[in-house]
């Protein structure tokens, strides 16, 4: 049991690596868009990361390989998705944070499957949906 804790915990953790590093990849200028918007990045709920994320890749032209490339990262993902939601031993607050970070770590995969072309549409469309997340923040008016 305690090995499969550390498993668990150290998948975790390379995922979040995974994921901090990737922006490293992209230019300067995406660097720092993801650097600033990392706390927003911890929505609570994967049903919210998850749409957003799946709406970044929607539209795109997949080949036959990139087809059967992401079934398997999605295949991968959903096996371990269902080991932490019927893990026991989890709070349900650490259920979300490893959901989430599942989630991120199969759309990093995804991302990486892409073409240059592709990767660059849906930085687009990240950004786009960034801007756009900010802006509305910003028109909230304040709660004191």
């Amino acid at each position: 049991m305690n090995k499969n804790r550390f498993a668990v915990s150290v998948a975790v953790a390379v995922g979040l690596i995974l994921l901090v590093a990737a922006p490293g990849q992209a230019t300067t200028q995406n660097a720092q868009s993801v650097a600033a918007t990392a706390p927003a990045a911890a929505l609570p709920g994967q049903a919210k990361v998850s749409a957003t994320l799946e709406d970044d890749f929607a539209g795109l032209s997949y080949t036959d390989e990139q087809k059967a490339s992401i079934e398997r990262i999605h295949k991968d993902s959903a096996t371990r998705k269902a080991v932490v939601a019927k893990d026991a031993d989890l709070t349900p607050d650490q259920k979300d944070a490893m959901l989430i970070g599942y989630t991120r770590m199969e759309y990093g995969m995804m991302f990486k499957v892409l073409t240059p072309e592709q990767q660059r549409a849906v930085r687009k469309k990240m950004q786009t949906r960034r801007v756009a997340e900010q802006t509305a923040r910003a028109q909230k008016p304040t709660q004191k």
